[in-house]
């Protein structure tokens, strides 16, 4: 008998990493790669691995998301029985309530879960690029008789204080668990994709919730996984394709230019595995007679007529003759103004670079370095702006 599976999606963080881009709209709603919305990736991945029964937790600026959404249609997932299901804060019962993080979230609708009766849960973030077939991680599980299997990935050292860091043994069951650890144990991360036993998952928010001073639980990795791995039982399901936490300025801008190149880290249009999304039908870009393009993405209804290398450009956005755009990322609708230069830049929806304006670090822009400017922020004529700015929207 095939096991029935239930996919939540945690879209509710506030994303404070990624402001001013989340000022006015979710961290699951910020534009990726021109087309894209950051929670296309773990929906595509549902749709993909076959999973018909997903929830969005939702709780910050809930317009922009529900808007993408579109009730499941992009992913297949407008269904009759089952399909998207998107979750929000209430009020009126014991489990009403803001919820104080991920795993919080999943306390305050432990009832939903109940009524769903799955075998298992498979919990995913919202602010990852990547692919992966979340079937084969659910039957390794159930192969595995585990209580949890954490999807995990190496990462350099230095970035492993971010996440949850695990230690595992030669067979790859997980003996040590730190969250966001100052001292790391090793290289070894978790992804933020957790399949669980949908009765131990909820036998566990129950007893931890009233084990507290209160009735939340935090994050995932402050009690739930620790608890987890205390027990035993906790499998490591190995991924060794392209992962990126983009939830940070720094890893979002990075992220674009992995996508960029001859021989790009991550490739968007995988026939096999393709990318899907809400997107507005626009027309072709335009790429002007003075046009200069080198390594870039360019979305439809772009108008181009100066230099472009290195840089990723949303739909709608306009680059005069004379103008420069150089290792940036543009969304929807920015213009850049003749002879305006923009460098190690991320310019959201609707903002404008004045004439012979400098934005960013004109050699070689680093991650430290970017620049955000905030939607529909206006840069004014003959202006600079330095290297690591944030300039908020009005």
């Amino acid at each position: 008998m095939k096991a029935r599976v239930l996919a939540v999606v945690m879209a509710g963080g506030a994303g404070t990493r990624l402001a001013p881009l989340t000022d006015r709209r979710p961290k699951p709603a910020v534009p990726y790669a021109g087309v894209y919305r950051m929670i296309d990736f773990p929906l595509s991945n549902c749709a993909h691995s076959g999973i018909d029964d997903v929830w969005v937790v939702q709780q910050f600026h809930p317009h922009p998301l529900g808007e993408h959404l579109a009730g499941g249609r992009p992913w297949d997932l407008d269904r009759t029985r089952g399909g998207l299901q998107v979750l929000f804060p209430h009020l009126g019962d014991e489990e009403s309530g803001w919820h104080q993080g991920n795993g919080d979230a999943i306390y305050r609708n432990r009832s939903l879960v109940r009524r769903c009766d799955p075998d298992v849960v498979v919990v995913l973030s919202a602010d990852h690029v990547y692919r992966l077939d979340y079937g084969v991680v659910v039957d390794t599980h159930l192969d595995r008789g585990a209580e949890l299997t954490m999807v995990t990935t190496v990462l350099p050292r230095e970035e492993v204080g971010r996440f949850g860091n695990v230690e595992v043994d030669g067979e790859g069951w997980v003996q040590r668990f730190r969250y966001k650890p100052d001292d790391p144990l090793g290289d070894v991360v978790t992804t933020e994709v957790f399949v669980f036993d949908a009765d131990a998952l909820l036998a566990a928010v129950e007893a931890l919730a009233g084990s507290g001073d209160n009735d939340g639980l935090d994050d995932l990795g402050d009690q739930l996984i620790p608890h987890f791995v205390e027990r035993g039982g906790v499998w490591s399901h190995r991924m060794d394709g392209y992962w990126r936490d983009v939830g940070t300025v720094a890893s979002y801008w990075c992220s674009h230019l992995d996508l960029l190149g001859p021989d790009p880290a991550f490739t968007l249009d995988d026939p096999r595995w393709p990318i899907l999304t809400a997107a507005v039908q626009r027309s072709p870009a335009r790429l002007c007679g003075t046009a200069t393009v080198d390594d870039a993405l360019v979305a439809p209804g772009c108008t181009v007529g100066g230099e472009v290398v290195r840089s990723v450009l949303g739909p709608g956005v306009v680059v005069e003759e004379g103008a420069t755009v150089r290792s940036s990322i543009l969304l929807d609708g920015t213009v850049v103004h003749a002879g305006a230069t923009v460098s190690g830049a991320i310019c959201d929806a609707g903002s404008r670079i004045g004439a012979g304006a400098a934005v960013g670090r004109l050699d070689a822009p680093g991650a430290d370095d970017v620049v955000v400017v905030g939607e529909g922020v206006e840069v004014a004529e003959g202006s600079e702006v330095p290297a690591g700015a944030r300039l908020a929207p009005p």
